[in-house]
């Protein structure tokens, strides 16, 4: 893909039970195996909640999928990180430092504030990664890179489209995705991932990570024409662009191959 200069790095988590930390935790006088306290931790989540979705502060960060987009919103590439051994320390790591190194571009997420970027933090904390420039508290508060309102640090397309909260959004990136033609999700969502893990299918835990930021990416080209930052006809052309790529790439990448078999053409009302 053209250019090399990174203005933007839109990029999705996925992450697994800390069981240990779950039975140390919740569970300290019950001498709970760390699948059993996993275990009866998601059933006391689904029976309150009705989703046995674990909270950002009892996991770890088992795939991180990352698109390089340049200052024209063109792909430059898509990575996960620390492949093949996707080892949590390691993606923590190369995730910040990859920040760093393309100096500190724009993040983009969907509902990063609320999940992925509090597992990157806290993954920080507990490997003991130095974070000044993320975390800046002490610069005038419309400049830290942390203030919710500060969207040239991080773009968080839900908060977009919720209007910072002020509205729900129920179908989330799946229909926003689905609204302009691309897969959403196929077949696998994020509470499949746990189990996927377990079984130990880490490759398509990551397989699917890349196709989450595939999503993500082509709602923030959407999203940059509602706001008057890239017309249609160029969002267009850099959707058949992107897709011209992922052709190139299907054969190596099976991820791509399957996000290209559910691709739909986003075709203009009449």
């Amino acid at each position: 893909m053209p250019g090399d200069s990174v203005s933007y790095l839109v990029f999705d988590v996925e992450a697994v039970a800390d069981g240990d930390l779950i039975a140390r935790v919740r569970y300290p006088a019950e001498e709970l195996s760390p699948a059993e306290a996993t275990a009866r931790y998601r059933a006391e989540l689904l029976e309150k909640t009705g989703r046995d979705v674990l909270p950002p502060t009892f996991v770890l960060p088992v795939s991180v999928a990352v698109a390089k987009i340049g200052p024209d919103f063109r792909m430059i590439d898509l990575a996960v990180l620390d492949e093949p051994e996707y080892r949590p320390p390691a993606i923590v790591q190369g995730f910040w430092q990859g920040w760093r190194h393309y100096g500190r571009p724009a993040l983009v997420t969907f509902n990063g504030r609320g999940y992925d970027l509090p597992v990157l933090e806290l993954a920080a904390y507990r490997y003991g990664i130095s974070l000044p420039d993320w975390f800046n508290v002490d610069a005038r508060t419309y400049e830290q890179f942390r203030n919710r309102y500060n969207t040239e640090a991080h773009i968080d397309l839900m908060d977009l489209f919720t209007n910072f909260g002020a509205t729900r959004f129920t179908g989330g990136l799946n229909l926003l995705a689905n609204l302009i033609g691309k897969p959403g999700k196929t077949g696998i969502d994020g509470s499949q991932v746990q189990g996927m893990y377990e079984a130990g299918r880490t490759q398509e835990i990551n397989d699917y990570c890349r196709c989450d930021v595939l999503d993500t990416y082509f709602v923030f080209l959407r999203s940059r024409v509602l706001l008057g930052k890239l017309s249609l006809d160029e969002e267009q052309a850099i959707v058949a662009e992107t897709k011209t790529w992922l052709e190139s790439q299907a054969p190596d990448r099976p991820a791509y191959a399957h996000y290209l078999q559910h691709w739909g053409d986003w075709q203009p009302p009449v």
